[in-house]
């Protein structure tokens, strides 16, 4: 740590990478040409490198050509803490890694009533459909899809959402609405991809005890969204979770079809590393979560 200047110096090293002449450095810099000569002469004495190659114009030399993105990158770095840090003001800010499709659908129309209540915290949301690592992971709480076993960690039962089929009014006109589940097999079925934690066409139709072909398939899509995407289109009838669909469904774009209760298999659970579950601005997210979550559980059932 001995061989780092002063800061007015590495930044008088910085300007001057840019420019072609100690006139045009001085400049940007306010000092006089003198200044910058003897700001840059004092760095190369104290590194014991020759930065520039002096003449008409200022050229690096292969020491200072190096140097020159690392000092460039530790200046962008700084203000760009320094910015952040005068945004907050006394503010804290929250890393939240979750999937996808639940920040889009279920967290950010909530997220306004969080900002509300507790105005100190801020925000980044970050989305990711895999295991969460924290070791590795820019994060600092999470909420995850699963069965709650999370080694190591500290988590929290959130949420388990209902599963029903939903259909645009647009197709219901065209097809007419369906009056017994079985009837869903004269439908277009929208289905999804990949063996993933949320149940199928399938598994909805052995639940309420319908034995059925293997389905007559035209498109399959790669996730929720793009299925219920299609659905608004018209295109067919998805099999939605109700955490998914809630705006959809309450604005009149989708219609819940039959009432008939299932429940995922798998639940919404908060996560975070142990031991950073008490400090206040967890506690007040995690608060906030765990009630919005008992509250639209109670809508789902």
């Amino acid at each position: 740590m001995r061989d780092l200047p002063p800061t007015a110096t590495l930044r008088a090293f910085e300007v001057a990478t840019r420019h072609a002449t100690f006139t045009s450095a001085s400049e940007e810099l306010h000092v006089t040409q003198s200044a910058v000569s003897h700001q840059l002469k004092h760095l190369e004495d104290l590194w014991g490198l020759q930065l520039f190659q002096r003449g008409k114009a200022l050229r690096l030399t292969p020491a200072g050509a190096a140097l020159a993105p690392i000092v460039r990158e530790f200046f962008m770095n700084l203000e760009a803490t320094l910015a952040d840090l005068r945004e907050q003001k006394g503010r804290v800010r929250l890393k939240v890694s979750t999937t996808y499709s639940f920040a889009l659908k279920w967290l950010l129309p909530r997220l306004p009533s969080l900002s509300q209540q507790h105005p100190q915290i801020l925000i980044t949301l970050e989305t990711s459909d895999k295991a969460i690592k924290f070791s590795s992971a820019d994060a600092d709480v999470a909420i995850r899809l699963g069965n709650g076993n999370y080694p190591g960690l500290h988590s929290e039962f959130m949420l388990r959402e209902q599963i029903f089929p939903v259909a645009s009014p647009d197709l219901l006109k065209r097809f007419g609405a369906p009056h017994e589940p079985a009837e869903l097999l004269r439908y277009p079925l929208l289905t999804r991809d990949g063996a993933d934690l949320v149940p199928k066409w399938e598994a909805w139709f052995e639940h309420i005890g319908v034995s059925i072909a293997p389905l007559k398939e035209s498109v399959r899509f790669a996730d929720t969204n793009m299925t219920i995407e299609a659905a608004l289109l018209g295109q067919g009838i998805a099999l939605a979770r109700s955490g998914h669909v809630e705006a959809e469904i309450n604005d009149g774009r989708l219609v819940r079809l039959f009432e008939l209760p299932f429940a995922s298999p798998v639940g919404y659970y908060f996560v975070c590393p142990k031991g950073i579950e008490t400090q206040p601005h967890i506690i007040s997210f995690r608060n906030w979560l765990l009630a919005e979550s008992m509250q639209a559980q109670q809508n789902y059932q």
